[in-house]
């Protein structure tokens, strides 16, 4: 499927006209009005759900079914003075080709120019004009005729475009719609959490997954009207002590090499996270998701006791998905293992690579380092020049380089200059670090620095998913993680 986005650079631009003469050239398409529901499009983005707009427009477009979507941008009138900012987001959260609708009038050229200017920062691509050749030129872009005489041939080079980038938007959509597919049953262990409740809350009403929450009703009920929730019928809510006796057999089976007795599970499953992790290991619940009040140490160390790794993992890692402006890519590893080995290293951008590519993100791995390929040495460069050599020996298929700076891996202005060869640097989706101290760090900065909605960590390795959350993650971090958990459970 490709997108156009037909952007009018004034009120004087008719984009409605221009959308239907673009379609009309295009094979099998449509045009598409983001503002046909535009009470609806206000309501969510005058109480700052922009991107719960967004995924309704991806839902709606992919409903479709159609080869060439053209979208009507938002005209800047008096009506949609303010609406018609989000113009740009709708340009990167589909990856649309820009196609503008030029009037021919006095200073349509310099409009264009500003029109452009907007995006700078983001990667788009301008696909050309309609409207007005002259201001075509002046600009540099590609003329695609007028509404009354279209430039048949040059828009049918339009449909062969094709970007394997993700966008947030796009990459939310697939997931909640991959989710709802999959309707797994997802542990909560921090049952009376207020976060976790609301995103319980929110994912039965979104039926992203059917949620358990681990705790007394009482207390659920208390965060429900402190908070003015209506608790849905189907959320299920159970008390974890009357849980204990049930999980205490199987988990002495399970720990018997440790010399587990009755006593000692039954004391054990007093901790809500190890009653989920059991819960999970006899097939009861499909996945489970802790975090918001307990450490990664606390979430995850049942796990490596009671779930162990799939046969062919050595170790498990984490991944984050970040969501950055016009891109998801993934980060590894930020939460687990503070100084792997190269083999561990290795390992981790194999697993990082084949989670990218099960969401839907081509894995292009980027070893980050000091250091970008030949131009510093020592021991750390040394460990990722090991690791790297260790994974193409292990997947020859893998897209992979290093060791690259963080610059040389993302601009690809600098991989020109410091890595002209390599088939990565430029255009990474995976970035592998070299310690927890530089993944988690960085993972952090971005995240709070660049206001990037990160979701994860995701664990890596387990024969069922686990997944931990951050101690400050927000409401919608955790319904983002409950729905990622529930795909994941699809997938392992």
């Amino acid at each position: 499927m490709a997108y156009f986005l037909v952007l009018p650079t004034c009120a004087h631009s008719n984009v409605t006209v221009a959308a239907k003469a673009l379609a009309s050239a295009l094979p099998d398409s449509i045009v598409f009005n983001p503002m046909a529901d535009k009470d609806r499009a206000i309501d969510l983005i005058s109480v700052g759900k922009n991107d719960d707009w967004f995924d309704l427009l991806i839902e709606k477009v992919n409903q479709l079914g159609k080869k060439n979507v053209v979208i009507q941008g938002i005209q800047p009138d008096e009506e949609n003075l303010f609406l018609s900012a989000y113009n740009v987001e709708l340009a990167t959260s589909f990856n649309a080709q820009i196609v503008f609708a030029v009037a021919n009038e006095t200073g349509a050229d310099k409009r264009l120019a500003l029109a452009k200017q907007s995006f700078v920062g983001k990667t788009v691509y301008f696909a050309g004009v309609m409207g007005n050749e002259a201001a075509a030129l002046a600009n540099d872009l590609p003329a695609l005729g007028t509404a009354d005489d279209v430039n048949t041939a040059a828009i049918a080079k339009l449909a062969d475009f094709a970007t394997d980038r993700v966008s947030p938007a796009q990459f939310r959509a697939k997931m909640i719609e991959t989710a709802r597919n999959a309707n797994k049953r997802i542990v909560l262990p921090e049952g009376s959490e207020p976060r976790t409740v609301r995103a319980a809350v929110i994912c039965h009403e979104k039926q992203i997954a059917r949620c358990v929450l681990l705790a007394p009703r009482a207390e659920v009920e208390a965060v429900a009207k402190e908070y003015q929730l209506t608790l849905p019928e189907s959320l299920e809510i159970i008390d974890p002590a009357t849980l204990v006796e049930k999980y205490v057999e199987p988990m002495c089976e399970l720990r018997k090499s440790k010399g587990m007795t009755a006593d000692e599970a039954r004391k054990q499953l007093q901790d809500n996270v190890v009653l989920g992790t059991m819960m999970m290991a006899q097939n009861d619940v499909d996945g489970l998701v802790s975090g918001a009040v307990h450490t990664t140490a606390n979430t995850i160390r049942p796990a490596f006791q009671l779930i162990k790794t799939v046969p062919d993992a050595s170790i498990v890692s984490s991944i984050f998905f970040m969501l950055l402006p016009g891109q998801v890519v993934v980060y590894g590893d930020c939460a687990v293992n503070p100084n792997p080995t190269a083999e561990q290293l290795a390992e981790i951008a194999i697993q990082s690579a084949n989670s990218a590519k099960a969401f839907g993100i081509e894995p292009r791995v980027a070893m980050i380092s000091y250091s970008t390929i030949d131009s510093g040495n020592g021991p750390d460069v040394d460990l990722v020049i090991e690791a790297t050599k260790l994974v193409r020996e292990k997947r020859p298929d893998l897209l992979i380089d290093g060791p690259l700076q963080y610059d040389a891996a993302v601009t690809e202005s600098v991989a020109k200059s410091k890595a002209p060869n390599s088939p990565v640097a430029g255009k990474a989706t995976v970035f592998v670090f070299p310690s927890l101290t530089t993944g988690n760090c960085t993972y952090k900065a971005v995240q709070r620095n660049a206001n990037v909605l990160s979701i994860g960590p995701m664990l890596q390795g387990l024969r069922k998913p686990v997944n931990d959350l951050s101690r400050g993650a927000l409401m919608e971090d955790i319904v983002y993680t409950i729905a990622l958990t529930a795909v994941q459970a699809t997938q392992i």
